[in-house]
């Protein structure tokens, strides 16, 4: 995906004020405008303003799109790195529809912010962050501090973040893409209307173990030759200890046991799957080297058989 430059399309430094950003996009979309333009690309030119602006001209989404755009390097394919936006904290978009580069950025939960800001509403807006938590605060339940950086506008019209610390109770069990509501933690209410809400969006930071899938939970497990060719039974690290496991005689790398209830809690819990992985022995001293060679002479084995050679 190409990296679009918002600042250079609209025509303004990094650091220009919102007043000129808001001056530049208003020459340049009269400029551009289908119904008077004679450019042959005005209607995209005035498409990617449209897009551009909306990004720039929200505080929130400026800073978002300003540390995202530090990670971007000239002639390479653009990917937005993974939970990039993971500790803002935003208020909630419009739901108009742009481009895929647009959506990559800020993602269809963060544009469906319900009403437009123009509306009139006695309630405070509801505001959104997408936070990280361990396996193990699901598996648990836990209380932790979070801390999410709130974008902002100084006086001088640049975007700037502070930082909001909340204590946050995790539900044991939740599940990755589930919310925890905060009541009145959201956008101060008009008149005497109360505050809006704060949905914290849960994802799960990588597992130096375990791979998530719902509320299962994928485990490779390494074992030895001898273990997999004559059974064994193992001992098998789990979230909520240390379990065995029995391993059937004549098992090969990539068969799948089940370790039935030992994944995310919920009603019905999740499992845990184990991959069997077969790790061999180095060859590092004579006498390994020659049980290798030993067996290389005694056992018929051809591990390519299947594929006719």
């Amino acid at each position: 995906m190409e990296f679009k430059d918002y600042y250079k399309i609209i025509g303004v430094a990094r650091d220009a004020t919102q007043d000129e950003i808001k001056r530049s996009y208003r020459k340049l979309a009269r400029k551009y405008h289908p119904d008077v333009s004679k450019e042959a690309d005005a209607e995209a030119r005035f498409k990617e303003l449209g897009e551009a602006y909306e990004v720039l001209k929200d505080a929130e989404k400026r800073v978002a799109y300003d540390q995202l755009g530090a990670n971007w390097k000239g002639g390479e394919e653009f990917r937005p790195p993974p939970d990039w936006n993971a500790g803002f904290e935003f208020s909630g978009g419009d739901g108009a529809d742009y481009s895929d580069f647009f959506a990559s950025l800020f993602g269809k939960d963060f544009r469906a912010g319900g009403a437009g800001r123009a509306s009139f509403r006695a309630k405070g807006e509801d505001h959104h962050a997408k936070v990280l938590i361990d396996l193990e605060d699901t598996y648990q339940g836990a209380t932790r501090t979070i801390t999410l950086r709130v974008p902002g506008v100084d006086a001088q019209g640049h975007g700037v973040t502070r930082e909001r610390v909340l204590n946050v109770t995790i539900p044991k069990g939740i599940r990755e893409g589930q919310h925890i509501r905060l009541g009145g933690q959201g956008s101060a209410g008009m008149g005497e209307g109360t505050a809006g809400d704060l949905y914290l969006q849960v994802e799960f930071r990588a597992h130096p173990l375990y791979r998530v899938d719902g509320r299962d939970l994928y485990l490779d497990l390494p074992v030895a030759p001898w273990e997999a060719a004559l059974g064994a039974t193992v001992k098998v690290p789990t979230l909520g200890g240390i379990v065995e496991l029995k391993i059937p005689e004549g098992s090969g790398s990539g068969r799948k046991l089940r370790l039935k209830g030992r994944g995310i809690p919920g009603d019905p819990p999740g499992d845990c799957y184990v991959i069997l992985a077969i790790a061999l022995p180095p060859a590092d001293t004579e006498a390994a080297k020659d049980f290798y060679r030993k067996m290389a002479q005694e056992l018929d084995f051809n591990p390519r058989a299947k594929m006719g050679v």
